[in-house]
């Protein structure tokens, strides 16, 4: 096999721009597709629009839950799909940046018709037209999230490139979270010209441009072919599937990163609602509070390299995880002590910026521990199948989450919905935990070191 040369920083960090433009994408939607279709009595009060049905429809679950949950479902189970047709990928640009040429249009298309196309009179058309476009988004998010996935082992290759490219690409994902987040803030100076609603779906339409032209990047400006094995895969999907699923160590990983998933989604989607009706402050506060979370997180990144090369990666990731749950149950009380608005809502985000650095690291690392050990262990390279299946844990958490979020977030008055909406994500973060507790993580190391070991000697 050619000897493929090792991606310089400069390579992952063009990558990680990808990783930017595709996070703008997707917290677009996971930040504001609630806010802009179930919107809260601040908004109703101020002459939002309503464009679907609202409220409880089948067994207290509500439309914009039970769409969203539809679309996370679809994008879970067409991930393995379309990361086996990766896998095969015959083109002459390799087996992933095809596809993430040709997806990154599409993808910033239908983020923008998501909030565009369901404007008619009728709410039942409406309910039926985001249903589809929803459809629609997700599968495009697939299309260019998968083969991008797939790619981080490729390019992470060895224990050093691995760390730096985990890092690059969480930074990249906290940026593209918080702009985001800015949606309200530019639509609120569009706003006068344009009205409420329309100066929203022009601020989103501007974001998604900027996000096409950042993923983009990668796509024409990595050569595939230099840094990873574009040989195409003759494996089944099933297969594959079934062998990456019978990994002991990745069940473990697999059962708490769905919870974490449910949480942390949670906690992000009722983020712009813990701050307006628990707290009591602007909607706009929100993409500052994110960006204090954002920079004191990024603050933590080197500490957090070097404390899990000091200490291991799986008691960082725990206590993490012990951690969220401490930052979750004080926003289920925000606003019940007299503190300053703007205290509250800081305690929130310092709380969140340490678990969130660990996690925003580390299980891409001790994720690439588990392939590389499964890998030594099978004689097979199926890395990219384990981060599609990782991508499953996530769509799967996220669904639950927004299922959960939009039918309990409705329960009783005074912001009582918005408050058990925490302590769920409470529970579900502190299971995550408990499970991960459970990883052997000096067994997987001991595997890797010794197969490495084996190398060198031969080389000797």
């Amino acid at each position: 096999m050619e000897e493929k040369k090792l991606a310089s920083n400069g390579v992952l960090w063009r990558f990680a721009i990808g990783q930017l433009g595709w996070a703008i994408l997707s917290g677009i939607i996971s930040n504001w597709l609630v806010y802009y279709y179930m919107p809260s009595e601040t908004l109703m009060s101020q002459g939002w629009q309503i464009f679907i049905t609202q409220g409880a429809v089948f067994a207290g679950l509500t439309v914009i839950g039970l769409i969203t949950g539809c679309g996370r479902l679809l994008d879970g189970f067409i991930d393995p799909f379309i990361a086996s047709k990766s896998d095969q990928c015959t083109s002459g640009l390799g087996r992933r940046i095809p596809f993430m040429r040709r997806a990154a249009i599409p993808f910033g298309l239908m983020t923008v018709l998501v909030f565009v196309v369901p404007g008619t009179s009728s709410q039942l058309a409406n309910n039926w037209l985001l249903w589809a476009c929803l459809m629609l988004f997700y599968i495009t998010l697939s299309l260019y999230c998968t083969p991008f996935n797939a790619l981080i082992p490729e390019l992470g290759r060895t224990q050093e490139t691995r760390i730096n490219l985990s890092t690059y690409i969480s930074t990249t994902y906290f940026f593209g979270t918080a702009f985001a987040y800015l949606v309200p803030n530019v639509a609120g100076m569009l706003e006068g010209s344009l009205g409420a609603v329309n100066a929203f779906r022009a601020t989103v339409a501007i974001l998604s441009v900027v996000a096409v032209i950042l993923m983009l990047v990668p796509a024409f400006t990595i050569d595939e072919h230099v840094y990873a094995d574009t040989v195409p895969s003759t494996t089944p999907m099933g297969k594959s599937v079934a062998k990456t699923f019978k990994n002991h160590q990745f069940l473990i990983f697999e059962s708490s990163d769905v919870l974490y998933w449910v949480s942390i989604t949670m906690f992000q989607t009722g983020l712009s609602y813990y701050i307006t009706e628990l707290i009591g402050l602007p909607d706009d506060t929100t993409f500052i509070l994110f960006a204090l979370m954002t920079l004191i997180s990024l603050l933590f990144y080197a500490p957090v390299n070097k404390l899990a090369k000091k200490i291991g990666k799986k008691k960082l990731v725990a206590f993490a995880f012990f951690f969220f749950c401490v930052a979750f149950m004080v926003t289920a009380v925000a606003g019940t002590i007299p503190l300053p608005k703007m205290a509250w809502g800081v305690l929130v985000a310092v709380l969140a910026a340490i678990p969130m650095a660990i996690l925003g690291i580390l299980p891409q690392a001790v994720l690439a521990d588990i392939a590389e050990q499964d890998a030594v262990k099978t004689g097979e390279n199926r890395q990219g199948m384990f981060y599609a299946a990782r991508t499953f844990s996530m769509t799967l958490g996220q669904t639950l989450a927004m299922i959960l979020f939009t039918s309990v977030s409705i329960m009783g008055t005074n912001g009582f919905g918005y408050r058990m909406t925490a302590v769920i994500a409470t529970a579900f973060c502190l299971a995550g935990g408990l499970i991960f507790l459970r990883y052997n993580e000096k067994d997987v190391l001991a595997t890797i070191m010794a197969h490495e070991a084996e190398a060198q000697a031969e080389k000797e």
